[in-house]
């Protein structure tokens, strides 16, 4: 039997997280350093699996398969696509920054607090977050997905609502009350999506009777498998509302604001960049593998509602008085445009899509990480209390403004090609919907950059005169991802490279091919 590769990836953090927990609470710089070291171990792991794939090879690659609940059909089965591994690779690379850039997020906020968990937990629940969402990128059995999609929900609850934003205007009481609320709502929104899923997951093993994902779809293209027209579209809604839920997208977007502003900055990235990329993944993996007729079907629908989430979160965006709310808006906007270019059907469209995963975790983990660090210096979240920060800390400013570009699609920087992309894969098939999506750019720049005028530009503040610049600490974490941002905003093609075959053969699961051009090229 060769080296289970797969599962140690995902065993490894959920080991390290429970290592991290039993460390003494006397010793917290050790739970820091073991959760930080787990993170890289996982990190190498992850890179293993990148170098062993074979984007030209089989489909599903690594693949483990064993008996779990045999009367039932339910197998351990896991297995990566090009998709799967760029965003394994992606959550393997955010989670030790982080880790990092939350070193000291879960301290007491006084000697002899009892406000606060123990630091062991905070870094204890990130690392069994990283476990579960790498599991849920592996898995190729519904019901084995199904339970790692529900059960990050238990740790994100209580990283939201135990370890949130110490920065709140109305003191620490207030700031009590709305955790509670961010972490309340966050946890019945996704699981009312959880619970209508697992209606359809029953429908599926009753349909087929297993949940292996592989042996479903050859059935189905063999012809072996036919299920009735309202059977499938009803089942495609019931997985889809659970994945629209997790996205977000509009109109069930509404507790991704309350949970971003009230987590510390770290968990904000966990929520958007890594935890939320499941719900877009699934509708790549289940959705249109499972359900290709209906996929197709309800394309129409689900183009309007990501293109309102494009134009909406961007509106409200512009409006925001709250730094980390206008970053949960724009996100909104952005997964509005990863799910158009998923329902685009075209290659362009879902390799751009699949592309903007990955930067958009990278982009928004640079803007909000830190917007973190500005945070904590001036212990208020509302952009109106900050001021000419560019002269005295030009590093954070710099750090901030090339984060924000990111966010606007600059061209040279990651974000751009893949809402180029997006754009021009729904365009093919799509028009009207491509062109007013572009509008959703202009906007984007909009709230960048007068983001960037009120904090960073015009007099210094008094309140912001002695702002330390960026840290060691704080380097470390931020200048990676600067990195990454220029890297893969000039050089994409190592990424598409690994996710364009399992594009071709999602595009052959909906039997679509790209549409030819309307005009013949000049001769």
């Amino acid at each position: 039997m060769s080296f289970p590769l797969l599962t140690a990836t995902a065993a490894l953090p959920a080991i390290g997280a429970v290592a991290t927990a039993a460390v003494p609470a006397a010793r917290r710089t050790a739970a820091n350093v073991r959760a930080l070291g787990v993170s890289h171990a996982t990190l190498a792991l992850a890179i293993t699996v990148l170098v062993r794939f074979d984007p030209d090879g089989a489909r599903y690659q690594l693949t483990e398969s064993h008996a779990w609940i045999k009367d039932f059909g339910v197998r351990y089965e896991l297995g990566v696509d090009g998709i799967a591994v760029a965003l394994l690779a992606l959550t393997a690379v955010l989670i030790p920054f982080v880790i990092l850039a939350g070193w000291h997020d879960a301290d007491p906020l006084e000697t002899g607090s009892r406000r606060w968990r123990p630091t062991q937990g905070f870094f204890a629940l990130i690392l069994a977050v990283e476990a579960m969402v790498i599991i849920s990128f592996e898995a190729t059995d519904v019901f084995l997905f199904y339970i790692f999609f529900e059960a990050m929900l238990i740790p994100m609850y209580f990283l939201i609502g135990g370890f949130g934003d110490r920065a709140h205007e109305h003191g620490e009481e207030a700031a009590s009350t709305q955790r509670s609320y961010a972490a309340v709502k966050f946890l019945l929104y996704n699981l009312v999506g959880g619970l209508i899923m697992l209606a359809a997951v029953i429908g599926v093993y009753v349909v087929a009777g297993n949940f292996s994902l592989t042996e479903i779809a050859q059935a189905r293209a063999n012809g072996s498998l036919h299920m009735a027209t309202n059977t499938e579209r009803w089942l495609f809604l019931g997985f889809f509302f659970a994945f629209a839920v997790k996205a977000p997208l509009w109109p069930l977007h509404t507790w991704l604001p309350n949970a971003m502003q009230e987590a510390t900055a770290p968990v904000a990235v966990l929520i958007t960049a890594v935890v939320d990329k499941v719900g877009t993944f699934a509708m790549l993996r289940f959705c249109l593998q499972l359900f290709p007729e209906a996929s197709k079907w309800a394309t129409p629908v689900i183009l309007v509602l990501a293109l309102i989430s494009i134009v909406y979160g961007a509106l409200l965006a512009v409006g925001q008085r709250d730094i980390k709310r206008l970053v949960a808006y724009a996100s909104i906007s952005h997964f509005g445009f990863i799910i158009m270019g998923i329902f685009a059907m075209t290659s362009q469209g879902q390799s751009g899509a699949t592309l903007y995963m990955v930067n958009h975790g990278i982009s928004t983990a640079a803007l909000m990480l830190v917007a973190g660090f500005l945070i904590s210096r001036r212990g208020s979240r509302l952009i109106a209390d900050y001021g000419g920060v560019q002269k005295v800390a030009p590093v954070l400013a710099g750090t901030f403004l090339i984060g924000g570009l990111a966010t606007l699609s600059l061209p040279g920087l990651a974000p751009f090609v893949s809402e180029f992309l997006v754009l021009v894969g729904t365009f093919a098939r799509y028009p009207a919907i491509g062109i007013i999506a572009t509008f959703g750019i202009v906007l984007a720049a909009l709230y960048t950059l007068v983001l960037y005028q009120r904090t960073m530009t015009g007099p210094v503040k008094p309140e912001v005169s002695a702002m330390p610049d960026l840290r060691a600490r704080e380097l470390v974490v931020v200048a990676p991802l600067i990195v990454l941002l220029i890297v893969l905003g000039v050089y994409p093609k190592p990424v598409t490279d690994i996710v364009n075959p399992a594009v071709k053969q999602t595009m052959s699961d909906v039997h679509k091919t790209d549409p030819k051009p309307s005009v013949e090229a000049a001769k």
